[in-house]
Order: structure tokens, then C-alpha cells, then sequence
């Protein structure tokens, strides 16, 4: 017994063992308090993140220079280890400089809705090696959530575009496209379709105009027309009108729930104004078309 509490190998492992449970027992009070004193769901999030992050790092700062000895060099060591660890953790690795490269540049942070490598959703937590995303769209349409996390390894950001709906201006455009026949009035049916859309949509406004020229000093991004407006075309079946409008990216179900349903209230109003579709006809043999 007295030999094994002198052995070197058992006192590093004793000394690298109380380290890594004090850094435990910090972390937990830590994060107690934070729970208790941050009010703040993303604030609070990122606090408990950031102690964990710390509590490990001083961890590995302590335990490291308990197992090499002092006739060992430390450089010969880390250059065996990181040409080791290059080679066998090469995708790992490209994750952590990933998540360092998020942390840092921030092309997204947790709450933003993004896409990557055709993953769409809302950021709920990022990882050192991967974030983790609440699915929307998929299956279901209008950007709507499938309930399904999906973990997006964070190396996708060297390799794949990145699509943020909500930093910096969080509102996209939007089309619907409704057709009406050839006999409707479609001059009346376009009136109808911006009068519905400028009373129904939340108005933007000076809102709008003032994120993009805030984000106009940072990219080369200009609007010169942000209220709807209705593109005309003719299809093989009637008249066909794209309405344009731009919508909080979180609520483009929502808006184009309100505005087709005064459309539709408004269009049944109107005797001139009918909606088109496909249609087809069966002849028997020996008819006439």
C-alpha cells in the first residue's frame, strides 16, 4: 500500500483527479448562480457555456505540467502530439476552428435562423464541435418547424454557404401567386391584392428603410422599393399575378395566412373577378371538340 501511495503514477493521477472535481464543483456552483441571478434564456445560455469553457481549459492548463516530467521536452511533445492528432482528428480538429471562427466572427449565434449544406432552422445551441439546429421546412412547408434537432458539424462552415434569415435584417420577401381568368377584370384583382396587402401587412415602414441603411455601411446592399407590388404574366390558363412583399422571416406562415384570406373575402365580392385553374375535357371517340 505505502508503495502505491508513493508511486509517481498514482500521486499524478490523485492530483489530476481532485483537479478535475474541484473544476466540477466550481462549474455546478457557478452555473447556480447564474441560473438563479440571469433572467435572460440566450444570456443565461451563453454563461453557463462560457464556465464550462473556462473550468475545462484551467483544468487541462493544471493537469498537463503534472504529467511531464522535466527531463522531457515539452516542444518534442506537443509536436508529436498535434502531428498525431492532425492526422487522426483531422475533421474534428476543422470543427474546433469552425466553432472558434463562430465565437469570433459570428456568421450566426444562438436564436438566428439559418441554412447550412441544406440544413434549415433556428440555432439552439453551438458546440465545440457542432450546432445544433431546430428543423424547419423539410416536409413541411412555409418554413415551419418539424420538431427534429438536427446536429450540424461545425467544419460545414469552411465548405458550405451559409444562410442567415435573421442577423442584422430578419426580413425576406415573400410571393404568392394567384391567377384569375381572362375574362376577370385582372386591373380590379391587382388593386384588391395591394389594397389587401398594405392594410393587412404590418406596416414596416421607416423600421425597414433604417436596418437597411445600417446594414448598407457593412455590405453593398441597397432597396429602392420596399412596399408590395404585383408582377403580371400570362400562363396557358388565365392571368397570373405574383404578389411581392417583404415579412419578418419567423412570420412569412403567418402573413400570407392574413393576406389570402382577404383576398379570397375580397375577390368573393366582386362578380368580374374569378380565380383559374387547369382544366380538362373527355371526348368519346367519334365526337367532335
Amino acid at each position: 500500500m505505502k508503495e502505491l501511495l508513493a508511486s509517481p503514477y498514482f500521486q499524478k493521477g490523485l492530483i489530476s483527479f481532485i483537479t478535475l472535481v474541484i473544476a466540477y464543483l466550481i462549474a455546478a456552483l457557478t452555473t447556480r448562480i447564474i441560473n438563479k441571478n440571469i433572467k435572460d434564456l440566450k444570456k443565461r445560455h451563453s454563461a453557463r457555456k462560457f464556465t464550462v469553457y473556462i473550468a475545462t481549459f484551467l483544468s487541462i492548463l493544471i493537469i498537463i505540467p503534472v504529467w511531464i516530467n522535466k527531463s522531457t521536452s515539452l516542444t518534442t511533445i506537443l509536436g508529436l502530439m498535434g502531428a498525431g492528432l492532425t492526422l487522426a482528428l483531422h475533421q474534428p480538429i476543422l470543427s474546433i476552428a469552425g466553432w472558434l471562427l463562430i465565437l469570433i466572427r459570428k456568421p450566426y449565434e444562438t436564436g438566428d435562423r439559418i441554412e447550412v449544406g441544406g440544413i434549415k432552422g433556428d440555432v439552439v445551441d453551438i458546440r465545440l464541435f457542432y450546432t445544433s439546429v431546430l428543423e424547419i421546412g423539410n416536409w413541411v412547408d412555409a418554413d415551419q418547424s418539424t420538431g427534429r434537432i438536427i446536429h450540424c458539424p461545425n467544419n460545414k462552415i469552411f465548405t458550405e454557404a451559409i444562410f442567415n434569415y435573421t442577423k442584422g435584417f430578419e426580413y425576406i420577401w415573400n410571393e404568392i401567386k394567384i391567377v384569375v381568368t381572362y375574362e376577370s377584370d385582372w386591373k380590379k384583382a391587382k388593386n384588391i391584392i395591394l389594397d389587401v396587402t398594405t392594410k393587412d401587412q404590418i406596416d414596416l415602414g421607416e423600421t425597414v428603410r433604417g436596418k437597411i441603411q445600417r446594414l448598407s455601411k457593412k455590405y453593398m446592399i441597397h432597396y429602392e422599393k420596399l412596399t408590395p407590388f404585383v408582377w403580371i404574366n400570362i400562363v396557358d390558363f388565365g392571368v397570373e399575378l405574383t404578389l411581392r412583399y417583404l415579412t419578418d422571416a419567423r412570420k412569412r406562415r403567418s402573413t400570407q395566412d392574413e393576406i389570402c384570406g382577404a383576398i379570397l373575402d375580397r375577390f368573393n365580392q366582386e362578380p368580374d373577378v374569378d380565380f383559374a385553374y387547369p382544366t380538362y375535357r373527355i371526348y368519346r371517340q367519334g365526337e367532335k371538340p
